[in-house]
């Protein structure tokens, strides 16, 4: 299983970013707590469509679960649609990392 959690810095010591589709980083993990890879988000910044864009990324990379503060209608749908699963937690990623090893 892949989980990957939207955060505001490449780091595990970083926020859970508040926005799903416009988080800086993605932060890729195993569901043993290994960091597998780091993604700066190429639709951070720009035009409408970052949710639908992002999903479509991290359903590529075969991602099971995405971890963010918050998720945009569009991005839940795309997620769906993908049969990614999402859930929302605050905090920092080692935290949100933690919370789902548990």
């Amino acid at each position: 299983m892949k989980i990957a959690i939207a955060t505001i810095e490449d780091k595990a010591q970083g926020s859970v970013s508040s926005q799903a589709g416009r988080a800086p980083y993605f932060l890729i993990y195993s569901d043993k707590g290994e960091l597998i890879e780091t993604i700066k988000n190429p639709f951070a910044v720009g035009e409408g469509g970052a949710g639908f864009a992002v999903a479509k990324m991290l359903a590529d990379k075969q991602v099971d679960l995405v971890i963010a503060e918050k998720f945009g209608p569009n991005m839940q749908s795309a997620l769906q649609e993908r049969g990614v699963k999402f859930q929302e937690k605050q905090g920092t990623v080692e935290k949100a990392l933690k919370d789902f090893r548990q």
